[in-house]
This record gives C-alpha cells, sequence and structure tokens, in this order.
C-alpha cells in the first residue's frame, strides 16, 4: 500500500494499524529551533483519545506519544520527527465473527476487492485510529505556527449532528470547550446529548459536519493553480476517515447567490484591506486574503453497528451482520481535533512554501 504521505515541504507519513503494536507519524520538514515538548503534543491528543464521555467508543487507551528522533533539549533538529503511540487496549476477538463477512458502508469489501487481503480487526489502515497520527503531527504543525506566526489561532467546533443543527444567533466561542461535542451552541448541546442517547442505545450511529476556522492567517499562501491553498486543505479534509464532502467558506451554498451577494467588498484600513463579509472563506483564486480560512466537512455515520445489516461473504453468500465491539455513535465528535490538526499541517506546508518562492509579500497596498 503506497501513499501514506501528504504534504509538500512539511510532510507526514503515518503508519500503524488499529489493532497492531503501536502507530504514530513520520514528520519530515519542520524547520529547526522549533520548541517541542511531548506534553504539548499531549494536550492536543487528549482532545482526541477515545473513552472519554459515553459519546464516544470505550476503547481505553492512553494514547501517550513518545518522540523517538529530531528533537534535542526541547527544540526540533530540522530532521525527521518520529512519533510513537502505543495501542494498549485492543480486543482483537471483537470482530472474529465478521472476518468473512463485509460491513455496509465500510471499506472492508473495497480493501479486498483491490488488495486480496484485509485487516478486520478495527478496520486496519482504514480504522479512524490512524487519524491519533495525523494530531501527533499536528501538535508538532502548531508548535511551528505558534513560532512563525504568533498571532495566528485554529479552532475546530462541530455545527452539526445528523439532521440538528447550530443556531448560529447562540455562537459563543468559549462554549467549544465546555461541552462534549465541541459545539459553540449550548442549547445545541444540550439536545444532541438526549438525540445521540437514544442513537446510542438503539445500537445505531450518526453523522456530522465539522467547521475548522484559522484565524490571523497571513494573506499570500496558496497559488493559482495546482498548488491552491483551499484544494489542499479540502485535499487533506476529505482524507480524514468517514470524511464524504468538504467546503470553503459558503461553499455549495454559494451556488444559490447572486454575483453581488457573493462578493465580498473591499475597503481600505489602518492596517491593510478590510472585506465587508467571508463568503469566500479566506482563499481568493487560490491564494489566502488575509481573512479567516473556513473549512467545513461532512462525516458519515460510523458503519460498524448493532443493527444488523445485510451484507455479503468473500465467497458471495448472503448473510446478515452486527458488529460487535466499541464504537462511536458519532464518529464526527472526536473528529474536531483531527480537522484541526490537518489545517495546522497544511497552512505550516503553505507558509514554508511562500517562504522558500517569495520571502515576503511583493504586492503592496496603500
Amino acid at each position: 500500500m503506497s501513499l501514506n504521505s501528504f504534504g509538500h515541504l512539511f510532510r507526514v507519513t503515518t503508519w500503524g494499524e488499529s489493532h497492531g503494536p503501536a502507530l504514530g507519524a513520520t514528520v519530515d520538514g519542520c524547520p529547526p529551533g522549533v520548541t517541542i515538548e511531548a506534553t504539548a503534543i499531549q494536550h492536543w491528543l487528549d482532545r482526541r483519545k477515545p473513552g472519554q464521555n459515553k459519546y464516544t467508543t470505550q476503547r481505553r487507551e492512553p494514547d501517550e506519544v513518545e518522540i523517538l528522533s529530531g528533537i534535542f533539549e526541547g527544540q526540533s533538529t530540522g530532521t525527521p520527527i518520529q512519533l510513537m503511540i502505543r495501542n494498549t487496549d485492543q480486543r482483537s476477538k471483537d470482530y472474529s465473527e465478521i472476518a468473512e463477512k463485509f460491513r455496509p458502508g465500510h471499506a472492508d469489501i473495497t480493501y479486498w476487492q483491490k488488495y486480496g487481503i484485509r485487516d478486520p480487526r478495527g478496520g486496519g489502515r482504514s480504522s479512524a485510529r490512524e487519524t491519533a497520527a495525523r494530531v501527533a503531527a499536528g501538535g508538532v504543525a502548531r508548535a511551528a505556527l505558534a513560532q512563525m506566526v504568533p498571532g495566528l489561532s485554529i479552532t475546530g467546533y462541530m455545527v452539526q449532528m445528523g439532521p440538528h443543527g447550530i443556531d448560529r444567533g447562540r455562537f459563543d466561542w468559549h462554549q467549544i470547550e465546555e461541552n462534549p461535542f465541541w459545539t459553540p451552541d449550548a442549547k445545541a448541546a444540550a439536545d444532541w446529548a438526549d438525540y445521540l442517547d437514544g442513537l446510542r442505545k438503539s445500537g445505531d450511529s450518526v453523522g456530522a459536519v465539522i467547521e475548522v476556522v484559522a484565524r490571523g492567517v497571513p494573506a499570500g499562501l496558496g497559488a493559482p493553480i495546482y498548488g491552491k491553498l483551499d484544494s489542499d486543505l479540502a485535499s487533506a479534509m476529505m482524507s480524514i476517515n468517514a470524511v464524504k464532502g468538504v467546503e470553503i467558506g459558503d461553499g455549495m451554498a454559494a451556488a444559490a447567490l447572486t454575483g453581488s451577494q457573493n462578493a465580498d467588498e473591499i475597503s481600505m484600513g489602518a492596517d491593510g484591506p478590510i472585506y465587508r463579509s467571508n463568503h469566500a472563506g479566506g482563499v481568493l483564486g487560490g491564494i489566502s486574503t488575509g481573512q479567516d480560512v473556513v473549512v467545513r466537512f461532512a462525516v458519515k455515520p460510523t458503519s460498524s453497528i448493532l443493527t444488523p445489516r445485510q451484507t455479503i461473504t468473500k465467497s458471495g453468500e448472503p448473510a446478515e451482520i452486527v458488529t460487535k465491539g466499541r464504537h462511536d455513535p458519532c464518529v464526527g465528535i472526536r473528529a474536531v481535533p483531527v480537522g484541526e490538526a490537518m489545517m495546522a499541517c497544511v497552512i505550516l506546508d503553505h507558509i514554508l512554501l511562500h517562504r522558500g518562492q517569495i520571502g515576503e509579500n511583493r504586492g503592496k497596498i496603500g
């Protein structure tokens, strides 16, 4: 299996399986002299780790990161940074009954058709467990961004669970860390708790929509054609397990607007251009405007459910399947820190690309 890496100059390769002894990431291209400590990376992993509440999988993993290379006396050396996370709570026997069956909605069947081999124990490489490695790599990217662009911040949150969306009139940044759904709407969080509890007890699951916002992004990142900032962001978010759709700015809703509604009007401020709206999501022609970069992605419902489903076996025989084990009733909850990590990796990658080709922005206004 090839293509386990992403990024251009800041390049991340993930490795390992859901039920193997460990998984992790090799991070190449981090600038030297960045202050990086395991405790800082651990902070982000703790936000993603399983078993934190009844709304996520009850698999108990400490997700403790080990830094094996690339750091000396608390600083990056410019050489590859090897990050490892050991698996400690695998229960492979939970999957013994489905070894010959394909889970509807799962990558089991396509893996078998392509490779002629699959790992039914949690899905192997197709498991969302792989995203722990991305979050660890995102911790490295955040550390570099903190030194290179001190005012930049990245925040993800859930804006929809199943058919139930937030009320943006109640949007409160401070609420995001105060509920298990990472949502800025306190009332929505209370409503979702009852809704998801019912689904969980019935053995079913549901999807979600996550929004990730990067504030303080400098203007000029990206390139007009094949190196667009938004195309790399879309690719990064779409590569997350279970993601089925990505939007930048208004996204699909922009198709319903007129040109006069969609165009973000510009005026001159004391420190540069000021945009009166942000339908573009902070990117025009593939290049950042200096506004907030806004990305949304849709996560499908967890495929491993207790509700009986019709399927076939590897020999083509009809069968019924029930997936036992410990699974997220809404995998979108733990996708929030993963989306943040991918945003951090892509933005750092583009900052390095911009610095290598342009240095400082050449076009002056005012």
